[in-house]
């Protein structure tokens, strides 16, 4: 019995996806960026720039049955008169109610946009909203950056 293994060429990200993200990391105009894959399943593209500073803004770009990555400039408080801090955080969104190929092809995509962002602190993957919410990011980020 004779098995043909098909493998998928790798995805590529666009140069307009890494320039949105320096342009978001050293020159804070961008406050999120929305990325998705391009039509023919072979690149990463930038869907939308955004400087709503606006959380739920950001999260009103999520839609609830098509998969997309995300970069947002996450800002919180510290507390005791710590002062802010800033961390990029990388989000792949992966709704529950997605076509399942669509969220096979973009877990297997990826790794090659992580890759290419240097500055990202925290990964957050997203199946509903709850995941996505202020309150589990700002969770997650402030026990990365070791700050209880």
């Amino acid at each position: 019995m004779e098995f043909e293994i098909c493998l998928s060429p790798p995805v590529a990200v666009s140069d307009d996806a890494l320039k949105a993200f320096n342009e978001l990391k050293l020159g804070k105009k961008i406050k999120y960026i929305i990325y998705k894959l391009n039509d023919a399943k072979t690149e990463i593209v930038v869907e939308k720039t955004s400087a709503d500073t606006d959380y739920d803004s950001f999260l009103g770009e999520l839609p609830e049955d098509e998969c997309k990555y995300a970069i947002y400039d996450f800002e919180y408080e510290l507390g005791k008169g710590e002062g802010k801090r800033n961390k990029i955080v990388f989000y792949q969104w992966a709704p529950d109610t997605a076509n399942v190929r669509s969220k096979m092809v973009y877990a297997s995509s990826k790794d090659a946009l992580r890759r290419a962002l240097n500055g990202v602190s925290t990964d957050i993957q997203g199946t509903d909203f709850s995941e996505v919410a202020y309150e589990s990011v700002l969770e997650r980020v402030s026990r990365s950056a070791g700050s209880h």
